[in-house]
């Protein structure tokens, strides 16, 4: 995975977690294009969130981790995009599940939840952890034919 391209987004609750993760993963070699936000300031997290769910959905094999302060926002307004599946992980077992399970493709953190440290192993896990394939195939296709019922 490294050397490939990683969004990054948060909101101001998740912002400084961010700029630590960001710096984490640059210096693995790991491609990161940070979508914001750019400051502490107070904003609306759906935004960011739309935005990474929206870029992740339209790049081949794209992947992208947010952050807020409980991670719940995001991930509902991610998932709310055609082709993204976002797990809200604050352990490492739960990260690689949704990688080999579930073929995540957006890692959601929550700042109140996950400390630096813990964010670098939750994301270095998910990052290189792959998709088992197997009868799991047959729930994301299931998990397709959902979404274009929805839709």
């Amino acid at each position: 995975m490294k050397g490939k391209l990683i969004f990054l987004a948060a909101d101001h609750g998740g912002f400084a977690l961010k700029e630590k993760l960001k710096a984490y993963l640059l210096g693995r070699g790991y491609n990161v294009k940070d979508l914001g936000a750019h400051s502490a300031e107070r904003c609306d997290y759906p935004v960011f969130a739309f935005a990474l769910a929206r870029q992740v959905a339209r790049t081949k094999a794209g992947r992208g981790i947010l952050i807020c302060k409980s991670g719940i926002g995001n991930s509902i307004v991610a998932n709310r995009v055609r082709g993204v599946r976002a797990a809200l992980c604050y352990n490492a077992k739960a990260a690689r599940l949704s990688r080999e399970h579930n073929d995540s493709n957006v890692l959601v953190l929550g700042s109140l939840f996950v400390n630096e440290k813990l964010a670098r192993r939750i994301a270095g896990i998910w990052l290189n952890s792959e998709f088992q394939a197997g009868r799991h195939s047959r729930r994301l296709s299931l998990i397709r034919k959902l979404e274009k019922q929805i839709r």
